[in-house]
């Protein structure tokens, strides 16, 4: 893992602040900011996927408000770099079954991502995207439109503590 400073703090109130480390500038500079969470994380995993394909390594710092002041969250797109995953090759002309069940496959990986994309985790690891491939190979769809709702509704709340019930 590469050496490089500590992120300082960002100025002003405090809002939802991703930063990103430049090693050519030895620098962070603000990546996105937003007063909500989501486009911020949005953005952090945008980001994060853009430079890995370029061959950098990503280094980011979110920072966020927590009871009025400045507070470091983790963030998963510090992770290293990991090489993508590889599709499996289609054959030349699939049969009509096959076309169809790649298809459907396809969508339940689509309703899943867009979950955990409500619930907040944008940048996978690949150990993330085996466990999404392994759902996705073993549920059916009605099931994995439940488990995505049930994401999505556990991303509308603010991170912190659990609320008493």
């Amino acid at each position: 893992m590469v050496k490089h400073p500590e992120c300082p703090q960002p100025t002003g109130v405090p809002r939802w602040v991703a930063m990103f480390y430049h090693p050519a500038q030895a620098s962070w500079r603000v990546g996105a900011e937003s007063p909500d969470r989501a486009p911020v994380l949005y953005a952090v995993g945008d980001m994060a996927q853009t430079v890995r394909a370029r061959g950098d390594e990503v280094t980011v710092a979110l920072w966020g408000p927590r009871d009025g002041a400045w507070q470091r969250f983790d963030t998963a797109a510090g992770r290293p770099a990991a090489p993508a995953p590889s599709r499996r090759s289609s054959p030349r002309r699939p049969e009509e079954p096959a076309r169809l069940a790649e298809r459907m496959s396809d969508r339940r990986h689509q309703v899943l991502m867009a979950g955990l994309g409500k619930a907040g985790l944008y940048d996978l690891s690949p150990e993330d995207e085996d466990a999404v491939r392994a759902l996705v190979e073993r549920l059916d769809e009605p099931t994995v439109r439940r488990v995505a709702h049930w994401l999505s509704t556990a991303g509308g709340r603010e991170p912190g503590p659990p609320a008493d019930r």
